[in-house]
């Protein structure tokens, strides 16, 4: 009986670990992520997928606990639309510290234009005063004006 050729055995490539265990690990660096950067992207099926090498629809269909645990994530963090929202009232919020602020350097230039006023209408009735006791002391009277 003729030898067969000894052939060389392929080395068997590493098993990756189950689907379910490289979605759990994919949710669970998903939702450090998001934990430790706010202004990262919300988790997303597609990025969960990407990550974790899997398909959606397999996820979709068969792993639908870890689906729903990203659901419970996507659900906690604030949306876009509430994300822009807290930014506009941070900003509005310092707009109306700074109007105040001007507010009450306009309430300060009012009170002192209104004490010079006040000063320069006593000054205006004491020359008043002192001009009609000059015209009473030399009896004067003021002239007509002929045209």
């Amino acid at each position: 009986m003729a030898a067969r050729p000894r052939t060389e055995r392929k080395a068997r490539p590493l098993r990756r670990p189950p689907a379910k265990a490289r979605l759990t690990k994919a949710l669970t660096t998903l939702i450090q992520r998001d934990g430790e950067n706010r202004a990262a992207p919300s988790a997303t099926v597609a990025e969960l997928c990407r990550l974790a090498d899997v398909s959606r629809n397999s996820l979709y269909r068969y792993h639908a606990d870890i689906l729903k645990g990203l659901r419970k994530h996507q659900c906690r963090r604030p949306s876009a639309a509430q994300s822009k929202a807290v930014k506009s009232d941070e900003r509005r919020r310092i707009e109306n510290i700074a109007l105040r602020e001007h507010i009450s350097a306009l309430a300060a230039l009012v009170d002192h234009h209104y004490a010079a006023y006040r000063e320069a209408s006593a000054l205006l009735e004491r020359r008043d005063r002192d001009l009609a006791e000059l015209r009473r002391r030399f009896n004067l009277r003021p002239t007509p004006i002929n045209s």
